[in-house]
């Protein structure tokens, strides 16, 4: 994490040998980061990745390496996580494919291989059931409840599309017995950025769901929603208290049931957002009757979450002459799209704000921090914008995990009609 408004190397390596390898706007992320979250959360029997935050193969295998297993949300998910080296079957399942729907592709490959399913919707037992009677099946139950540091990523209670209300889990368990269907786990996951007393609340309301599917249960997932530290005034979760909490909770099934019942935890965000830097170059400082602009060759199309939920990051200049000798001043950070909201200084609510950093000039380097969650996953190709580069620095080598997407790529798939 940027802890200071100034920037000279990400995880040992010198910014301007990272510009000079691979070029702006990219996005670098520190392997041993992603290894040191892993190994936090080592209590739980299960660490299941939520590759949504970041699938890029590489970090899918890294993952991989440090005995984690994966979550996939969709077909191109499931064929990414075989790619990295993920097998479709296993006790724990190496794969689980959680979602509300299944679209065609996703049902067939689910078939196909034997993902897995966590099922969101009470559609997607039928459907699963007609091709694959016989599967067991894990539930993803929305409690009724739901939090998050934004409404947008609030998953829970009635205004939230994802996971099976509660209500309807007996018809559910009723649906799947035709089909010869188990229900041999559950999931529960409230909304991300949650705390530990909205996330604690989750475990009563497993507890009684587990009670009434029965000792068919073989394991709880706790899901995710991990809170990240993005301000020096953020604090982390007590993860040994929130362990211990569901800890309680599995022993009481355990007890009940007269068997075994594993634990898992499904991190997406917090495993990868501090491993991750968007570095840009600073390529106009313009005034604006008395505000002045930062504008980078990165925008919201390389890094949503500002204009999509008004989050912060920490920034820092990376002075392309090595001076650090420079006064700070309040400042607008943006982007390069035509577009009033590229703005990286905004709060919820599209609020502009600015920011103190140090004085700039065209040619230096802006870093963004924490951009290993949700940031090149998120990304577009709007104002016909390549996505940016990748690249993995791992015991003070830095190498490319993705190139830039060049024009080509761009357009690749696009026809205009013969006359």
């Amino acid at each position: 994490m940027l802890t200071s408004t100034l920037c000279k190397e990400i995880a040992g390596v010198p910014v301007a040998d990272l510009v000079r390898q691979f070029g702006t706007p990219t996005f670098v992320y520190d392997a041993a980061m992603i290894r040191r979250r892993i190994a936090d959360l080592s209590p739980f029997d299960t660490v299941r990745y939520a590759q949504k935050a970041c699938s890029n193969l590489t970090i899918l295998d890294l993952v991989r390496r440090q005995g984690a297993l994966v979550d996939a949300v969709s077909a191109g998910e499931i064929r990414r996580a075989l790619a990295a080296g993920f097998t479709a079957e296993g006790d724990p399942p190496p794969i689980v494919y959680t979602a509300d729907i299944f679209d065609r592709e996703s049902l067939d490959l689910c078939v196909e291989h034997g993902i897995a399913v966590n099922c969101g919707s009470p559609d997607m037992i039928d459907q699963l059931g007609r091709r694959k009677p016989g599967q067991g099946i894990t539930l993803r139950i929305n409690p009724g409840f739901g939090h998050g540091h934004s409404q947008k990523t609030n998953t829970g209670g009635k205004q939230a599309k994802h996971g099976i209300w509660h209500a309807q889990l007996s018809d559910c368990l009723r649906q799947a017995k035709p089909y010869a269907m188990d229900v041999v786990g559950l999931h529960m996951h409230i909304g991300s950025g949650t705390d530990l007393e909205h996330l604690s609340q989750v475990c009563g309301a497993m507890e009684q769901a587990a009670i009434a599917v029965g000792p068919s249960i073989r394991s709880i997932s706790a899901g995710g929603g991990l809170p990240t530290v993005y301000r020096s005034t953020d604090s982390y979760v007590d993860l040994a208290a929130y362990f211990n909490l569901w800890d309680a909770v599995r022993r009481r099934l355990e007890q009940r049931f007269g068997h075994p019942v594993r634990l898992e935890i499904e991190p997406g965000r917090y495993l990868v957002a501090e491993s991750g830097f968007l570095i840009a170059e600073i390529r106009a400082v313009k005034r604006q009757d008395d505000n002045t602009f930062y504008l980078l060759d990165a925008g919201f199309n390389n890094l949503a979450r500002p204009i999509l939920y008004g989050s912060y990051h920490p920034m820092a200049v990376a002075p392309a002459d090595g001076n650090d000798a420079r006064p700070e001043q309040d400042v607008i950070v943006g982007g390069p799209l035509c577009e009033s909201g590229d703005i990286f200084t905004q709060e919820e609510g599209g609020f502009v704000v600015t920011r103190r950093l140090p004085k700039a000039a065209v040619g230096d380097w802006l870093v963004i921090g924490c951009t290993g969650a949700y940031g090149f996953v998120m990304g577009s190709n709007y104002n016909s914008k390549p996505l940016a580069a990748e690249a993995l620095i791992d015991g003070g080598q830095a190498r490319r995990i993705r190139r830039r997407q060049t024009f080509d790529d761009l357009i690749r798939g696009e026809e205009i009609p013969a006359s």
